[in-house]
């Protein structure tokens, strides 16, 4: 698929129609109705029955996710160009030790960042979900040793960290940070840092909740953008203390 012009849905030259048929703003209407009767007939006949439907969904949100890509780059090209099917999440759920069976999501994302949605590293996320649509990224839940890398990297620098998440634009955009936290100081940093309540986190991850009527809207691509932009200063300090420690 080629883009010739990646700035919202306002395109203006699209290489093939089935392009143009993506781009279409109430085409994401489409999405958030399937996946809003997904919820209430959560169960694999009515699955089976809209299979077509899901497939035109994930063709959809496949399509959003490249373009964001595209973008994204202009601002942060480490993340280079990845295939869109390596960052979308699939939507069977893994019931094997959950209580809840339902068999799918009710929502469809996708993590952009160096090497997939499986990447350990700090990313980009796009969560589409009827009445819970949100942007974010960072690092969440990540693995021990890239939460040690993370805190370290903190501990080193805590005023360039500050500056970057308590700055009025990053503030207006992202409010808080995903908040479990430890209850006490982490394992191998001194208690009495002035700073400790910021190495509690177990997750540096932020969130920015998105309506549907912007989801359907023309200028989503270009509010998804502008809020990863404003995102990517801090994906850069929590990467390069990946690479540094680990």
């Amino acid at each position: 698929m080629q883009l010739l012009i990646a700035f919202g849905w306002g395109f203006q030259e699209i290489c093939t129609l089935s392009s143009i048929e993506c781009l279409k703003s109430n085409h994401m209407q489409e999405v958030l109705k399937f996946l809003s009767e997904l919820k209430v007939n959560n169960n694999k006949e009515w699955f089976d029955q809209n299979r077509s439907r899901y497939e035109e969904s994930r063709k959809k949100i496949l399509f959003l996710t490249e373009l964001v890509i595209h973008e994204i780059n202009s601002f942060d090209p480490e993340i280079g160009s990845q295939n869109p099917k390596d960052c979308v999440f699939r939507i069977f759920r893994d019931v094997r030790f959950s209580n809840d069976k339902t068999p799918y999501k009710t929502n469809m994302g996708s993590f952009i960042a160096k090497g997939g949605r499986k990447s350990i590293g700090s990313g980009y996320y796009l969560h589409i979900e009827p009445g819970g649509s949100f942007v974010g990224g960072g690092a969440y839940c990540p693995p021990a040793d890239s939460l040690k890398a993370l805190r370290t990297e903190i501990f080193d620098h805590p005023d360039e960290f500050k500056q970057l998440i308590y700055s009025n634009s990053f503030q207006k955009t992202y409010p808080e940070m995903y908040d479990d936290k430890l209850k006490t100081a982490p394992k191998g940093f001194p208690k009495d840092f002035p700073e400790i309540e910021l190495l509690k986190y177990k997750s540096y991850a932020f969130t920015s909740r998105i309506a549907d009527s912007d989801v359907v809207s023309d200028a989503f691509v270009g509010k998804v953008v502008t809020a990863f932009r404003e995102l990517s200063p801090v994906n850069r300090f929590l990467n390069t203390a990946i690479d540094k420690w680990l």
